[in-house]
């Protein structure tokens, strides 16, 4: 579920006496998760109720619980019985990035096992948003990361949206919430990088999960090459971001394409900074990464020896190509 403006409107109603408006949220989640409004201040507010034993490692740990500019993480004891660890916007101008955040926390606390392993992870899941909110700061994407989103942006709109469903194709981007590949589907996986070198000699990798095929059929690597200059004729972040959305008619994936693009650091507020430079395609390739391809992955590695970042030189490749229609096969494979 996407948390949207809409599903706050009739918790913000006014009442007459102090209190909370509370919406449930995933009833099958190993806790209690709620959507709650304060009275008469209007807070707004995620809310995970677990008993006092299963929060007990975050009430010894309460005084180290992360917060960021504007939205809070706070402890509160509903009785000897019960604890509430609560989100809670205190900048009203963070609503935008609020909304996907309260979305990627609760979804994650309900995928965690049990009660106790829900709070960890609700914890863990606000520190990175906290890390994003800190990097991105006032001066927005680098470059570096600039170049990813527009790439990953760019097969989204070329590749995934000419062939599945709105949502199927949004839901399908997980970059920006930090998973091994960057677009996730039954039938394959994609990781795009992109790159403004002339010639590129090699396609850095970021983790040994980054080129794992375990438990995927298909994984495709996407290096794209990008002329990137100020002015001229290419095309702004803004504008890809802009057509993107413009495919989107359905209001469930436009609300969480636009989640997602909070949680890749595009944020609201910082349109400005993104109408330059702008970027134009000289080279796109897709390779089948398969057996023989050149690559190091988590079960061939020593024990003891983890977080690699490595490159693979681009020559001798080309075994490996993948045509665009092997590209769209392998996606509507997937759909189907």
């Amino acid at each position: 579920m996407t948390v949207t403006e809409e599903d706050w409107h009739e918790l913000e109603r006014p009442h007459d006496s102090p209190g909370r408006s509370s919406r449930r949220l995933h009833p099958d989640s190993p806790l209690d998760v709620f959507l709650s409004v304060a009275h008469p201040g209007g807070q707004r507010m995620l809310v995970l109720r677990a008993d006092a034993r299963s929060a007990d490692h975050i009430v010894r740990s309460v005084g180290r619980l992360p917060r960021a500019a504007g939205i809070e993480m706070q402890l509160s004891a509903v009785s000897r019985l019960e604890y509430e660890l609560q989100l809670v916007l205190t900048a009203n101008d963070l609503r935008e990035v609020f909304n996907p955040l309260v979305t990627d926390v609760a979804d994650t606390a309900r995928s965690a096992p049990a009660a106790a392993d829900a709070l960890t992870a609700a914890v863990s899941r606000f520190e990175r948003w906290q890390d994003l909110l800190r990097t991105v700061g006032t001066d927005g994407l680098g470059a570096e990361a600039r170049r990813g989103l527009y790439g990953e942006l760019l097969v989204l709109g070329n590749h995934l949206l000419s062939t599945l469903s709105e949502i199927e194709a949004v839901e399908s981007w997980t970059g920006p919430t930090g998973a091994n590949q960057d677009f996730q589907l039954p039938g394959v996986a994609i990781e795009v990088k992109a790159s403004a070198a002339k010639h590129p000699r090699s396609v850095r990798i970021a983790s040994e999960r980054q080129l794992d095929d375990t438990g995927v059929p298909h994984l495709l690597l996407c290096m794209m090459v990008l002329d990137e200059r100020r002015g001229g004729s290419g095309e702004s972040l803004n504008r890809r971001v802009e057509r993107v959305r413009g495919h989107l008619a359905s209001a469930a994936a436009r609300a969480r394409f636009d989640g997602l693009l909070i949680q890749a650091g595009y944020l609201p507020g910082h349109h400005d900074l993104y109408e330059e430079p702008r970027y134009t395609v000289r080279d796109l390739r897709f390779w089948h990464v398969r057996d023989g391809f050149p690559r190091l992955v988590e079960s061939d590695l020593p024990e003891g020896v983890s977080d690699c970042t490595y490159h693979v030189t681009v020559s001798g490749l080309d075994s490996y190509l993948a045509s665009v229609d092997d590209v769209s096969m392998l996606i509507g494979g997937a759909h189907e």
